[in-house]
């Protein structure tokens, strides 16, 4: 073979290959998850419902705290399938809705008392549909609230008594009343 000849082969293989690759590695791409599901808005009201569910007290903060909001978002985003994921917004929307049209102001814009009596009320229907094949928004909702609590820092630092070095187990530990919880090494989604 002639070196020209050659050359010319080499440069098609490599430019084929690049080329080639180029194409392949496109189409290997990760599609982008929509982060935008949900506003600035929508995480502030996250933030209020799960304070609401989870208040601050004067033993430990509260839901909002541990950035309750955020965490909502990351796992309805990134976890959620569509069917769960439009029945969290739309569960969302109604509540900011209801708010409005019962008291005529935002759910953010209520007094505690309000918010309590409003989401007593998501309460009570989320467990009449207990059972359903579909779960209701808010039993959807207080799930994550308490899971992104008490997986966060601020849940397990200053709700529950972290130990951060395991040690032996001692099962006839003391309890007095009143007494946090234990938890073991801090598990955080932060």
């Amino acid at each position: 073979m002639k070196r020209r000849k050659a050359l010319q082969l080499t440069a098609t293989y490599f430019g084929g290959a690049i080329l080639g690759s180029e194409i392949f590695l496109s189409r290997c791409k990760q599609p982008e998850k929509n982060a935008r599901l949900f506003s600035e808005k929508d995480i502030l009201l996250m933030d209020e419902i799960g304070e609401t569910i989870l208040p601050d007290s004067e033993r430990s903060p509260g839901a909002k705290a541990a950035g309750i909001g955020m965490f909502m978002q990351t796992i309805v985003t990134d976890c959620y399938d569509e069917k769960d994921t439009a029945i969290f917004i739309t569960g969302l929307r109604e509540v900011e809705a209801v708010a409005q049209k019962k008291y005529g102001a935002g759910f953010t814009k209520l007094s505690s008392q309000q918010r309590f009596d409003l989401l007593s009320e998501y309460d009570k229907a989320a467990r009449q549909e207990e059972g359903n094949a579909t779960q209701h928004f808010f039993t959807m909702l207080k799930q994550l609230t308490i899971w992104g609590y008490f997986t966060s820092e601020v849940g397990q630092t200053k709700a529950l008594r972290y130990n951060p070095v395991p040690g032996s187990f001692n099962g006839n530990t003391d309890y007095k009343p009143g007494d946090r919880a234990w938890v073991g090494p801090l598990c955080s989604i932060d």
